[in-house]
């Protein structure tokens, strides 16, 4: 065996096993009671919780599929990075405040409070419908085709193309599912922060070597070639022709991410485990400026490999791999790989903690009439977690065997729950006379009429998915409005008010969100005809609109100063 490669498994083992030690360390005697093992005893600060949802949110799928769509077109997919940070935001201004008043520990737990059982147990069957059969073997399946991209387990192992898959699925799963099973959602907060540490030092690298082989060694000559040779490919501006054209961050693009960000289970977990509504807002907010930082680590080393290889590469997710073989020196890789598999554990542990979570605690708690002492709950809840990564390890081969059929039903099954669970939250959140009646109408009438839609007529009704998602959400809004208008509740919902954590406000959450959504505007000023997308650089207008951005966030951090200041 090659000595690089003993060295690359040697290294990526020792970075494992200081995770996992680190990681058991924190965690240690905190995952015994309900709160401890399902929202981390409520006891998480802000850089966990950034930490976690950074790599809860990145995928060895985005590494590749990012970089492989700056290599084949341009910068337009950004947009599903850069505008979550908008997302993140409501988060921590109108969504979080109200979950923590009322102390849930699961989304439909609270549409059990706002609506009815019934309204919650079609909500946890949406969402373990899709968790079970398409997310979690999906992430297993994708994750385990990245490793095998990078490192090319089956000259490695001696083994066929799927028999190595399928060992590599295995691993992958056994290890991830360990950190969830066995340590709750702290040892999941954790083991996501460290690697994401490891994750940005390996996402920003990347791009500073990349430019340097550009140059033949010299990073300013990289530099200069990377923003006058095609300077289309820095677009983030999409046409409709692009694979996300700019159109969508307007419409639909608004309430996918808002799904993902305000209401999807495995992602909202972390933040309902803050130990006070400060720290919450915080690592919120401090996530959306991670989101920020996603064009430069997982889109520009794709245009990179655009300059260094052409256009010739037989597919577009070769980019990044091949990158990643060029650049980085042997003794990183092993780190790198400990990097690509935190990430992939970091997806498939997130969601098999709240896939258990919504079973243990909207299934079998209600069943057992809330009886259950929190050492069963607990005990429940590792076994149902076992139980669905196996059911993973099953499903997520069979990818391999049926890709494009289930890789279609992959990109647009999350369309049968995001957006009405993004609805019906919304009005639950907003509104105080409308029915459980009206939800109920809206996951019926939404399962059905999507996928009717997606799948009968899909050929008749060619407007673009995204789009089609704003549409939904604007109907099915006006259907839970028109129930609370023509049969409205008997009485109005009080929202609850026995929060368990600090509901003070973060002092400067609103001059921090302020700048983070200036950074947003400011991206894509920057990569626009405007700015370095244009023949010949940036120019003037991109400098005054970007001074006016700055002078903007001085005014506004100036004023938050002195209200601090007359406050004391």
């Amino acid at each position: 065996m090659d000595g690089s490669l003993i060295f690359t498994g040697l290294s990526c083992i020792a970075a494992m096993a200081l995770v996992a030690w680190i990681s058991w360390l924190k965690t240690r005697g905190t995952a015994e009671t309900k709160d401890g093992y399902f929202l981390a005893g409520r006891g998480l600060g802000a850089t966990f919780i950034a930490g976690s949802l950074l790599l809860t949110n990145l995928s060895a799928e985005q590494l590749i599929g990012l970089n492989g769509s700056a290599y084949g077109h341009n910068l337009s997919s950004m947009a599903w990075e850069v505008t979550a940070a908008v997302a993140t935001i409501a988060m921590a201004f109108l969504f979080l405040p109200r979950y923590l008043a009322g102390a849930f520990t699961t989304l439909p737990e609270f549409l059990n409070d706002r609506f009815d059982p019934t309204v919650r147990r079609m909500s946890v069957l949406l969402f373990m419908l899709g968790y079970g059969l398409v997310t979690i073997p999906s992430v297993l399946y994708s994750g385990s085709l990245a490793v095998m991209a990078f490192f090319d387990v089956p000259s490695l192992t001696g083994m066929s193309t799927f028999p190595a898959l399928l060992a590599t699925v295995i691993v992958i799963g056994i290890t991830g599912a360990a950190y969830a099973v066995l340590g709750g959602l702290k040892a999941v907060a954790v083991s996501d922060t460290l690697n994401g540490i490891g994750l940005l030092f390996i996402g920003m690298l990347v791009p500073v070597l990349g430019i340097m082989l550009l140059g033949d060694g010299s990073f300013g000559a990289g530099f200069d070639r990377l923003v006058s040779d095609h300077p289309e490919k820095l677009n983030a501006i999409g046409s409709a022709t692009d694979p996300t054209p700019f159109g969508t961050i307007f419409t639909g693009m608004i309430f996918a991410n808002l799904f993902y960000w305000c209401t999807n289970q495995y992602v909202i977990q972390r933040t309902l485990g803050a130990q006070s509504l400060a720290e919450g807002q915080k690592g919120i907010l401090a996530s959306g400026f991670f989101k920020i930082m996603v064009p430069f680590m997982m889109m520009i080393p794709g245009v990179i490999a655009f300059h260094l290889y052409g256009a010739g590469m037989g597919s577009i997710d070769e980019a990044y791999p091949r990158l990643i073989r060029d650049v980085l020196p042997t003794y990183l890789t092993g780190l790198f790989l400990a990097v690509l598999l935190g990430a992939v554990f970091s997806s498939f542990n997130s969601l098999l903690n709240s896939a258990a979570t919504l079973f243990t605690l909207d299934i079998y708690a209600p069943a057992r009439g809330d009886k259950a002492s929190d050492k069963e709950l607990v005990r429940v809840a590792k076994i149902v977690s076992v139980v669905i990564a196996l059911f993973s390890f099953g499903i997520a081969p069979l990818l391999y065997f049926a890709e494009e059929g289930l890789w279609q039903v992959v990109r647009v099954f999350t369309g049968f729950y995001n957006i009405p669970t993004v609805a019906i939250v919304i009005i639950g959140l907003f509104t105080r006379r409308v029915p459980a009646l009206g939800a109920k109408l809206v996951i019926i009438l939404h399962v059905t009429a999507y996928g009717l839609i997606r799948f009968v007529f899909d050929d008749v009704i060619t407007l673009h998915f995204i789009h089609l998602y704003a549409v939904l959400f604007v109907i099915e809004i006006a259907i839970m409005l028109a129930a609370g208008y023509w049969a409205p509740r008997k009485e109005a919902y009080v929202p609850p008010s026995k929060s368990e954590v600090d509901m003070t406000p973060w002092r400067f959450a609103r001059p921090m969100a302020f700048t983070l959504f200036s950074c947003v505007v400011a991206l894509y000023l920057l990569f626009s005809p405007i700015g370095v997308a244009q023949i010949g650089g940036a120019g003037a207008l991109l400098a005054i609109m970007m001074a006016v951005l700055a002078l903007a966030n001085l005014a506004v951090w100036f004023l938050a100063a002195r209200g601090q200041q007359a406050s004391q």
